[in-house]
């Protein structure tokens, strides 16, 4: 779509015709009437023609006076700008990265895809459009470590995640380690909300605290807690599984910690997952963008600049 461009002072193209109306202006009168008053068509055969260049300057001259007048009219042009103000949310993600995530048992197009590899689609997305939001990322496996501090910059979030590899954390699930490690990261932060997303698809080996327990210190500083049981088997159902989900245990987790639960079986649960997290915590993004006007003046205004200088040059040759 075309920008809608108008004048900020459209009584200023009044002045366009101001060189043409001065030369029909009376001239001053030499004082002293007793002065030889010669026609001027005397001393035309001793002037040197008119030409080209004389031409060409009265041009110039007429060009810059055009662009200063449209320079002071003031054009602009109808644009808009997002808003992008600190929401006073800080959200920490908490990734499972343990072995059981290598397992393809998603579908995306007809294709197989690796609980990691569908879980990267959505969160990357989700990551991305928290503009305003201040995000961090943790991960755990063996044990847990933040992969990148919570930041305004979603984008390199949102990578962070995207280069997430199996292994670096060692394969276990020690859900306790990084839900634990994310309490405490942001406990200390400044935020008016404070947000920990936990994501996993196992059991908790880690044995040493209760998650439970570390979600109901993650509540008592304000820390809401939401977990997100992935995989299509819970151990519920399946004891016997090493690839099933203790979606119960998560579950107990977000209850404590004053968040939501989501069980996520398939690409459209976590789809869904996700749209309703971000209700959830609503993105501070979603406002009506700023409309204002764009000035342009400086456009016509540094033509007639450099219109004045060719001018000044040329009468200096």
């Amino acid at each position: 779509m075309i920008p809608f461009m108008t004048l900020a002072f459209p009584m200023a193209l009044l002045l366009l015709p101001l060189p043409v109306l001065a030369r029909f202006l009376p001239g001053v009168r030499a004082q002293g009437a007793t002065a030889l008053r010669v026609s001027p068509g005397a001393f035309a055969a001793a002037l040197p023609a008119r030409g080209a260049e004389d031409r060409g300057r009265q041009t110039v001259l007429v060009a810059a006076w055009i662009a200063l007048v449209a320079a002071l009219a003031g054009p602009q042009v109808a644009a808009t700008r997002e808003l992008v103000t600190a929401s006073g949310r800080e959200i920490l993600l908490a990734l499972d990265l343990s072995g059981s995530m290598l397992k393809e048992d998603f579908v995306l197009d007809g294709k197989p895809l690796s609980r990691l590899d569908a879980v990267k689609r959505v969160a990357t997305r989700f990551v991305a459009a928290r503009q305003g939001d201040r995000i961090g990322l943790v991960i755990f496996g063996d044990r847990a470590y933040v992969a990148q501090p919570p930041t305004f910059d979603v984008a390199s979030v949102a990578r962070a995640i995207d280069i997430a590899q199996i292994g670096i954390s060692g394969r276990s699930t020690a859900i306790s380690d990084g839900l634990g490690l994310a309490t405490r990261r942001i406990m200390g932060s400044e935020a008016t909300t404070k947000v920990v997303v936990l994501l996993s698809d196992g059991v908790d080996t880690s044995g040493k605290v209760p998650a439970t327990e570390v979600a109901r210190l993650a509540a008592s500083h304000g820390v809401r807690v939401h977990t997100i049981a992935l995989g299509p088997a819970d151990l519920e159902d399946q004891p016997a599984s090493r690839d099933a989900v203790d979606a119960a245990a998560l579950k107990e987790i977000a209850a404590v910690g004053g968040g939501t639960s989501f069980r996520v079986r398939s690409m459209a649960d976590l789809e869904a997952m996700a749209a309703t997290l971000d209700q959830l915590e609503p993105n501070p993004m979603k406002r009506p963008p700023l409309r204002y006007w764009r000035p342009l003046w400086m456009w016509p205004g540094g033509a007639s600049l450099a219109l004045v200088l060719l001018l000044a040059g040329w009468r200096r040759r």
